[in-house]
């Protein structure tokens, strides 16, 4: 026989909340509508610049015109993801009677959602991650690390000269590497392995010292997540090219507009007549209500272009439909999946 599992939500909110609908000494199980947010997941670059020790000489010593002249960061948006975030609406509790005349077989999850009528309580899964990729690579703020100077560079009285002794040096390192690949030295690496290792080790200390030249570039993506109420006010967020995501005092900030439409639920359920040889009570309805949501239509706009626009649907723009008790009668009991998103039924089986 199947196990049906029965979750008590008296036990597991608190009295108070129980309070709004238990009367005392009265047996019921508890349920809670859900309700929606939006959820805004905004995908930005950091870009930094880190200005090398040597910037200032980058192009009349190597003749390098590329070299960062400032240190900086900068921000940008690249895209966002419309998704909703559910949690129960505390506002709008539902009891059942346990003496309600058919079995009272709900399944109820762990945040006082209806999930099912008949079926067992299924396990959910953690969400995929897209950005949990991004997530663990994210490289460091960029910082520059100056390898250890030969004795010259040390000695070096005044920062032009210090920037001459490691020139000299990126020239020297160039000047091996030539003479191991042409075999000009006395004593070369034993075997190609070898070489590919003496080799490598050139080309990390000629980039090492470069870089006090040239300076460094490093991007990084980043992700933030939003949340939004549904409302017709929409909301206004705020994005600086300087300092990423920020408030309505930065001056230089731009203006993101999150704009919605939303509409009520306004379809009522079909009215339940009596008919000519049905018997008394058989049209009547239950306590089980499942939700039809409203929706809203959301739109992001950024420096006037849509980064996103999307239709959601929303719990508590929503109507309560009782499910009629000539649903749960006879031999075989229905088994009805219910979302915890939306408070809608999924599906209905026997």
């Amino acid at each position: 026989m199947k196990k049906i599992v029965f979750l008590l939500l008296g036990a597991i909110m608190s009295a108070a909340l129980s309070a709004q609908v238990l009367e005392e000494n009265e047996s019921a199980l508890v349920y809670y509508s859900p309700k929606t947010s939006v959820t805004l997941d905004f995908t930005y670059t950091v870009e930094t610049q880190v200005r090398g020790q040597f910037a200032e000489y980058a192009e009349s010593m190597l003749d390098i015109h590329d070299a960062v002249k400032e240190t900086s960061t900068r921000y940008e948006i690249k895209d966002v993801r419309i998704g909703t975030a559910t949690s129960a609406d505390y506002t709008r509790p539902h009891k059942v009677k346990t003496d309600a005349g058919f079995p009272v077989l709900l399944t109820i999850n762990d945040r006082g959602l209806l999930t099912g009528y008949n079926v067992p309580l299924l396990e959910k899964k953690a969400p995929f991650n897209s950005h949990e990729k991004d997530r663990k690579v994210q490289p460091k703020d960029a910082t520059l690390q100056a390898p250890p100077y030969p004795e010259e560079v040390l000695k070096a009285a005044t920062p032009e000269a210090q920037a001459f002794e490691v020139a000299k040096q990126i020239f020297h390192l160039r000047e091996t590497r030539m003479y191991l690949i042409n075999g000009e030295v006395e004593h070369a690496p034993a075997d190609g392995k070898a070489m590919e290792l003496v080799l490598d080790e050139l080309n990390r200390q000629e980039q090492a010292l470069i870089q006090l030249f040239v300076g460094e570039k490093k991007t990084r993506r980043e992700h933030k997540t939003i949340r939004v109420e549904p409302t017709n006010n929409g909301q206004l967020l705020f994005f600086s090219d300087e300092n990423g995501f920020t408030n309505g005092d930065n001056i230089d900030a731009d203006t993101i507009e999150v704009r919605m439409f939303c509409k009520q639920q306004t379809r009522k359920p079909a009215v339940v007549e009596e008919k000519k040889g049905k018997k008394k009570g058989e049209n009547e309805l239950t306590q089980i209500e499942y939700n039809i949501p409203g929706s809203c239509q959301v739109s992001v706009l950024y420096k006037n272009h849509s980064l996103a626009d999307r239709t959601v649907q929303v719990a508590q723009l929503g109507i309560d439909v009782a499910l009629p008790k000539s649903m749960f009668t006879g031999a075989e009991l229905p088994k009805i999946i219910f979302s915890d998103k939306t408070g809608n039924i999924v599906s209905i089986s026997k």
